[in-house]
């Protein structure tokens, strides 16, 4: 070409200008040489006779620049082994020379003016470590580059291959490129496979085999796994319920006024709210209290965060310490029996519900935790939206038998249906309001029924029955009081008489305890 015999010239004037440049390091050389006084009008010359020699597309020329460009070339052309560096410059060869290969890379100046007539770029096997070599595009004339058997890394600028447009042989083999994440598959059908062996821009398909292999088997596994662990956290987190003295705080607010909504002899009752959001109601008794009494109290909360049915109010948990012992509930929007009983006067079929209901819980305690006493007066029962009772108090409480617990039962049947309790609390004790019950048995029970409720006979019939009933469960001889088998078969009559439908409960307890689920009806 023209133009390259017209630059390999000049590098002939120069090294005969400068015999002993050559003879010396390229960089002696860079330092030492100097433009000849008519370098400008020579290059002036050349583009005027070539414009397409590349450092005539700069203007003004970078005279020092282009300078050292032709000694670098000058020297490449004899490195590489170029039969006449004279007259053409087809190859730029450095395979296997690792200690000279990176300062000619390092030469940008001399790849911005790159001879035009290289052809090839071989830089094989030299252990680079660095990026793609980006500045080798100047030469964007060149039909062949090797670059294998490199450290090369990073991304392979892809796009830059466009301006190669000669170029039918590459090879980036054996190098640690990055994965290619091109999505043009036109470089890849540009040249074979044999390109990019093992250069890291091609998924190892062995890699690949044992990577999706592991993604198939592990992925599954770790889910599992994950299920497992969460699973057990969450039963272990239900199973603790241990709640901290500085969480109980926190949920009431430092215990401020605002979040007190009762107060029941030492008991102050707080509205809270934990971190996960949810409002809870907190018991809590301000004294110091022995060792003794401390491990029945934990025992007793142990017990009672296990009890599950639909008719008791769930315990969440405890918490004790030096100065309080609390005892956490899930909050129920809802009044108390009492103040239902005197201020709404239900009709008969909430009534005979509500009793149904704590019947219902009653039954599950008494054959799941019979060793649990429960409160059933009617201020410390509460309803729910759909008139549904919850017994919210209880106790370890051995010593009660279930004759007493019957008798408790019995006494609030009798308040349900009378309303006498709620309304004058007269009375003070059980004994004397039951005697009031008995006073108009038998034959004038359906004066102790409610005057203020709405009633026709069929309800009066009914609620003279339920009296009757009640009265049952408060004789503590046992030749009187009903087995826990009656009371099933007598409140499952009364639902039915009264119009309600009867539901089959699969009751839940603790599965800890070992005990077997039994129905119970929902009387």
């Amino acid at each position: 070409m023209a133009s390259a015999n017209l630059f390999h010239f000049f590098a002939a004037i120069l090294s005969i200008l400068f015999p002993t440049a050559f003879t010396a390091t390229v960089v002696e050389d860079l330092n030492n040489l100097k433009p000849p006084p008519d370098f400008n009008s020579t290059i002036t010359k050349n583009c005027r006779t070539n414009p397409s020699i590349r450092y005539c597309n700069s203007t003004p020329f970078d005279l020092h620049e282009i300078f050292k460009s032709t000694i670098v070339a000058s020297h490449l052309c004899n490195v590489s082994n170029n039969p006449n560096c004279v007259e053409s410059f087809p190859k730029i060869d450095l395979h296997g020379q690792p200690k000279i290969a990176p300062l000619y890379l390092s030469f940008t100046f001399f790849w911005k003016y790159c001879p035009l007539t290289v052809l090839s770029i071989d830089l094989s096997n030299n252990s680079l470590k660095s990026n793609f070599p980006t500045d080798i595009f100047h030469c964007s004339q060149i039909q062949g580059l090797d670059l294998s058997h490199n450290n090369l890394s990073g991304d392979v600028p892809v796009q830059n291959f466009t301006l190669l447009e000669n170029l039918t042989f590459l090879n980036l083999s054996y190098n640690d490129f990055s994965e290619s994440k091109i999505s043009e598959t036109h470089f890849f059908e540009r040249f074979n496979s044999s390109s990019f062996i093992h250069s890291g821009v091609l998924p190892n398909h062995k890699e690949f085999k044992i990577k999706a292999v592991l993604l198939l088997v592990g992925f599954p596994v770790f889910v599992i796994v994950m299920v497992v662990f969460w699973g057990w956290l969450c039963f272990t987190h239900r199973k603790v319920h241990k709640f901290t003295p500085a969480v109980i705080k926190a949920a009431t607010d430092g215990f401020s006024k605002q979040n007190l909504v009762g107060k029941t002899g030492q008991i102050s009752i707080y509205k809270g709210v934990l971190k996960d959001g949810s409002e809870v109601k907190i018991e809590i008794c301000f004294n110091n209290i022995t060792r003794e009494n401390r491990k029945r109290f934990v025992e007793q909360s142990k017990v009672v965060v296990q009890l599950h049915h639909k008719n008791i109010a769930p315990v969440l948990g405890w918490c004790y310490s030096s100065r309080f012992r609390a005892t956490v509930t899930k909050w129920i929007d809802g009044e108390s029996v009492e103040t239902w009983l005197s201020t709404s006067n239900p009709p008969w079929k909430q009534r005979v519900k509500v009793i149904l209901g704590i019947a219902a819980g009653i039954c599950y305690l008494h054959e799941e935790w019979p060793e649990v006493g429960y409160n059933l007066k009617t201020k410390d029962i509460l309803l729910s939206e759909n008139v549904e009772p919850l017994i919210t108090r209880f106790k370890l409480d051995d010593n009660h038998s279930s004759l007493k617990k019957m008798y408790k039962f019995g006494v609030f049947i009798l308040e349900i249906v009378t309303t006498r309790r709620a309304v004058e609390e007269l009375e003070k004790d059980d004994t004397s309001f039951l005697e009031w019950v008995k006073l108009h048995y038998p034959e004038n029970l359906e004066n102790v029924i409610d005057e203020r409720m709405k009633k026709n006979a069929d309800i009066v019939s009914h609620a003279v029955e339920v009296v009757k009933f009640g009265l049952m469960c408060t004789d503590l001889s046992n030749s009187r009081q009903p087995s826990w088998d009656t009371i099933y078969a007598v409140l499952s009559n009364i639902s039915s008489t009264a119009g309600i439908s009867s539901s089959t409960d699969h009751r839940k307890s603790s599965t800890d305890r070992g005990r077997v689920h039994k129905h119970v009806h929902h009387i």
